[in-house]
């Protein structure tokens, strides 16, 4: 399983388009959205200044598309072009093809956070106690897994053709309906009802806790747990039928 953990990261190493979007782009992204705000303009409804809520944001959606576009359209071209089944005549558990995905995917979105970090504090001065970094980084690291289990659940649900829409669809939904992108408190009422429930908004909201010193809210843990609970179950299952297919 070791090697195959290694494999999986040379490849996703050596795609610059794939580095790009889920390194470079978050960062170019915050630098977009909070550069021409000052250290002092704050988000409405939030305590955070423009900066450090968006830092947040875009550390989070940095790893969201590592792990979740990364997952879900190997794993289907993998599927359709046969690698998958020939690892199934190897003595690899099922299991440790989903680890090592998961793992990689984990690995790669890892620069993407600190990156996100290392920008918001060197050109928009977002200046956080030691602890706040480190906590900030391991829990957005440890978030992740959330939306590694669903790029694996989409992988194995969809075809080779049919699995980069999907997995637009989703990314993009979550990205923009969970408040990565803009701040929910503009959303009109109902919209924001919505938005609370999902995954990605619970995600970013961990990270936003930490920035003002505070406990993560007990709604947003049991969102993030059961979420990955859910998609973990459907990955699992969607696996075993794929199994017998084959």
């Amino acid at each position: 399983m070791n090697s195959l953990i290694k494999l999986e990261l040379v490849r996703a190493l050596r795609n610059r388009k794939f580095l790009f979007f889920s390194v470079v782009y978050p960062s170019a992204l915050f630098l977009l959205i909070a550069g021409s705000a000052d250290a002092t303009t704050e988000v409405d409804g939030t305590g955070l200044t423009l900066p450090t809520f968006f830092m947040v944001s875009m550390a989070s959606f940095g790893a969201l598309t590592a792990v979740l576009m990364g997952n879900s359209e190997r794993i289907a071209k993998e599927r359709e072009s046969g690698w998958v089944r020939q690892l199934r005549l190897t003595t690899l558990p099922g299991r440790g093809y989903v680890l090592a995905k998961t793992a990689s995917a984990a690995v790669v979105s890892l620069p993407s956070i600190v990156i996100v970090f290392v920008v918001a504090a060197a050109v928009k001065d977002v200046r956080l106690d030691a602890w706040q970094w480190l906590a900030l980084t391991g829990a957005i690291w440890a978030g992740s897994l959330v939306f590694a289990a669903l790029g694996v659940a989409i992988g194995y649900l969809a075809t080779g053709d049919a699995v980069r829409p999907i997995t637009m669809i989703v990314y993009f939904g979550l990205s923009m309906l969970g408040g990565l992108w803009m701040p929910t408190t503009t959303f009109p009422d109902w919209l924001r009802n919505i938005a609370e429930w999902l995954p990605t908004h619970a995600y970013a909201a961990l990270g936003q806790a930490i920035e003002q010193s505070h406990a993560p809210h007990a709604k947003d843990l049991a969102v993030l747990v059961v979420s990955f609970v859910l998609f973990t179950g459907g990955a699992a299952w969607l696996y075993r039928k794929d199994t017998l297919k084959a």
